[in-house]
């Protein structure tokens, strides 16, 4: 959204303006727009394999997986139906870097991780220091699992490696409409845009999404949330802007129920009258 407020993109214009080379296997992909992809409604699929395996990070890797994808099959039109789809976000990191002049990893250094603070953030897992790692555990009891390797492909969709405390500024910006400190990362007008509901997904919980955002009525206070996860791992962010209120969970297994225990401290809020 920054580089919408540059005037750098468009996000109403369909994918292709910007990355010629993008193709799915349907001729449906050429309509896809920004905008539908960062709301998960473009049709594109999830990735079904992310290769870990075979971990690339040189400067090419997000090109190439865009230029991979030519054998992919829609899953519905665009715009029409709420499907989250990394893949979408992968691609969307290859157009970061496209329309920026720089690496995805680098634009999001220069522009929101430094001006935020967030010292100890990184998409490159070696980078994180010792004593801040952890260590995945799946199953019950729990077994240690290993550390995927970096795969630079997937990096906007899967490889930040954050802290509660750095996560923090990031969810301060959030709730005061893009401002940490002194510095204005976005402005309040589009932040109000991403925060604008723009596809119900869940009609009966009154579950929507914005431009990322996953949003739904709290007590008459609208929550804005996005959760995530791994093989032994979970997080969760969520914030009230109206209280000023921001909510991190990290956790280093993968049988928690994130979003319960997310629930049971939003019950301890309202029982103080934060809510």
């Amino acid at each position: 959204m920054q580089l919408s407020e540059r005037g750098k993109i468009d996000i109403d214009k369909p994918l292709i303006t910007y990355l010629p080379y993008f193709k799915l296997n349907d001729e449906r992909y050429k309509t896809i727009t920004i905008k539908q992809m960062l709301n998960h409604t473009s049709g594109m699929p999830d990735v079904n394999d992310y290769e870990w395996e075979k971990a690339v990070a040189d400067e090419g890797a997000a090109e190439r997986y865009t230029r991979s994808l030519s054998d992919q099959k829609m899953v519905s039109n665009p715009g029409a139906e709420f499907h989250y789809s990394n893949m979408a976000f992968d691609v969307m990191g290859d157009l970061i870097a496209k329309v920026s002049g720089m690496s995805f990893e680098k634009y999001v250094k220069d522009n929101i991780l430094t001006p935020l603070e967030m010292k100890e953030t990184s998409f490159y897992f070696p980078e994180t220091k010792k004593k801040l790692r952890t260590t995945p555990h799946t199953g019950k009891p729990p077994v240690v699992r290993p550390v995927y390797p970096y795969n630079r492909m997937h990096a906007p969709s899967s490889t930040l490696n954050t802290n509660v405390l750095d996560l923090s500024h990031w969810a301060i910006a959030n709730i005061y409409g893009g401002k940490y400190k002194n510095k204005q990362i976005i402005s309040p007008s589009t932040y109000a845009m991403m925060f604008a509901p723009t596809f119900i997904i869940d009609p009966n919980q009154k579950i929507s999404i914005g431009l990322s955002w996953f949003m739904r009525p709290d007590n008459g206070v609208m929550n804005y949330s996005h959760d995530g996860g791994d093989l032994g791992y979970r997080s969760s962010l969520t914030i009230i802007p109206e209280k000023k209120i921001g909510i991190i969970i990290l956790s280093n297994t993968d049988e928690i129920q994130i979003l319960e225990v997310r629930d049971k401290v939003l019950d301890i809020l309202r029982s103080t009258s934060r809510l």
